[in-house]
């Protein structure tokens, strides 16, 4: 009995401290988006950014899809989509099977800002890693790859 206490205990400790981590790292940078600040001067928003370099890894997804990956309504994804589209750097294509599905895909235009983000990013995490060694970097791999793999969803038995 003590020891599922002290496991318990042990668990809340590593939750608070988790927690009062990401809030000091916070306090250093955005945990919402390190890459707004870099991304500025390209007059995007945060929902924009993230669209682009979804989009750009992904290739062409449905607004439902996209929604989903930016953590936002699909109403809310339809003023991204739009302002993405206004500047030339995402096309709206509708379903041939279910016109009621619309799919978004990058434009040319898209595709080279798409570049530019995705060389940024690489850029910011290359800098983060330089702060870890080789041994933290396993780590930190490892506990990433736990994580996933907790949170992706199993098939259902006998589907």
């Amino acid at each position: 009995m003590s020891r599922n206490v002290s496991t318990a205990e042990d668990s809340a400790g590593d939750v608070d401290r988790f927690q009062r981590l990401l809030f000091a790292l916070g306090r250093l940078h955005s945990l919402r988006d390190p890459l707004a600040r870099r991304c500025e001067n390209m007059d995007l928003t945060a929902p924009q950014i993230h669209a682009l370099l979804w989009l750009g890894r992904d290739g062409t997804l449905t607004m439902g899809e996209l929604a989903r990956r930016l953590g936002i309504t699909e109403k809310t994804v339809t003023g991204v989509v739009d302002r993405l589209e206004r500047e030339g750097h995402v096309q709206r294509e509708r379903s041939p099977e279910d016109r009621r599905v619309i799919r978004c895909r990058l434009t040319a235009s898209g595709a080279r800002l798409h570049r530019k983000l995705d060389k940024t990013v690489l850029q910011d995490m290359e800098r983060m890693l330089e702060h870890l060694d080789a041994t933290d970097r396993r780590a930190l791999f490892r506990i990433l790859e736990k994580l996933i793999a907790s949170a992706t969803p199993k098939p259902e038995p006998g589907g």
